[in-house]
């Protein structure tokens, strides 16, 4: 079994398994046939994030990172109110809120969804409920104002409650100057799913770039909502191409405080991996066959050790070339 700290130190998250079910297997397990063996998906998560323990990681210009509640989640704060990237797991008020006051007395008066997902979006109502500004891509709105299904769980997300659902949306950029920070919004292109944005602190130099970016363990990548490999590619080029040797990266899962190295390296890893998987692939390789190859045997002790397995991420990868 997972430990606690585990969990949340990687950021049990919308895109992991059951924990006791991947342990029990020994090693990759399907999402669906996860979620028929345990209680089900959703309430794993919230089980875990109800008790997980937010980790505080400050960085500079008054810019602190939230880990513990589904994703990475940066925080700005200053006199114009705290402004938020992502809203982890609702679960996780009594937590969020105990260490958002820990940055500032202030409200939250700005929240900033990099996609839809659940781990990433589902504390939204109770921050929106609060009178925060909640932005987001366009496709996101979509997403979160319906019944959304992801096929690689088996499972149908319900619409959110109207205090979470953003009100202000972007189809390609978006900008705010707040607390002495330009905010600056980017739209990638379909890459991890259809909606995904990136978020740049200009002055600290700090940059958010969700669920583009999973800091030492394979991605998901979210095809039922516009996702695939090609884009998370080129996702993690233009954060390369937004980003110095000096930028704060902030990924949306695993260790939450980065740079353009750790990358830069995973970028390559998803290229080394494409390769691989589509050369299989055009041989005519099934998919099982493709994953029976191990195209991803060089990377797995790096990036194999968590819920996304080599045989999960080599499945991936394989649909989407």
């Amino acid at each position: 079994m997972m430990t606690e700290h585990m969990l949340s130190r990687r950021g049990f998250c919308l895109c992991c398994i059951g924990a006791a079910t991947f342990a029990a297997t020994g090693g990759w397990m399907s999402p669906r046939a996860a979620y028929a063996e345990a209680r089900g998906l959703v309430s794993l998560i919230k089980d875990s994030a109800a008790k997980a323990n937010i980790a505080t990681h400050k960085l500079r210009n008054n810019i602190t990172i939230l880990e513990g509640s589904g994703g990475n989640v940066a925080v700005l704060g200053g006199k114009d109110g705290l402004v938020m990237v992502d809203a982890g797991i609702s679960v996780s008020r009594t937590q969020m809120t105990k260490a958002l006051a820990a940055i500032s007395a202030e409200p939250v008066t700005h929240l900033i969804n990099t996609h839809w997902h659940f781990d990433h979006a589902d504390g939204n109502p109770w921050i929106g409920a609060g009178g925060a500004k909640i932005i987001a891509h366009e496709n996101t709105l979509k997403h979160l104002s319906q019944v959304q299904r992801v096929e690689d769980w088996d499972y149908n997300f319900m619409p959110l409650e109207q205090s979470g659902v953003p009100k202000h949306v972007f189809s390609k950029e978006h900008s705010l100057k707040l607390n002495g920070q330009s905010v600056a919004m980017k739209y990638y292109g379909p890459a991890h799913t259809d909606g995904d944005i990136s978020v740049m602190f200009g002055e600290a130099d700090v940059l958010h770039v969700g669920d583009t970016y999973w800091n030492g363990i394979y991605p998901f990548i979210d095809y039922s909502t516009g996702g695939g490999i090609d884009g998370m590619i080129a996702a993690s080029d233009a954060n390369l191409a937004t980003s110095t040797a000096k930028t704060i990266i902030i990924p949306g899962h695993g260790s939450p405080v980065s740079n353009r190295a750790e990358l830069q390296e995973f970028r390559d890893m998803l290229v080394a991996v494409r390769e691989k998987v589509a050369a299989l692939k055009h041989q005519g390789r099934s998919r099982d066959e493709t994953v029976a190859a191990k195209p991803t045997a060089a990377f797995d002790a790096k990036w194999g050790n968590f819920v996304i397995d080599p045989g999960f991420f080599t499945r991936l990868v394989y649909e989407g070339v």
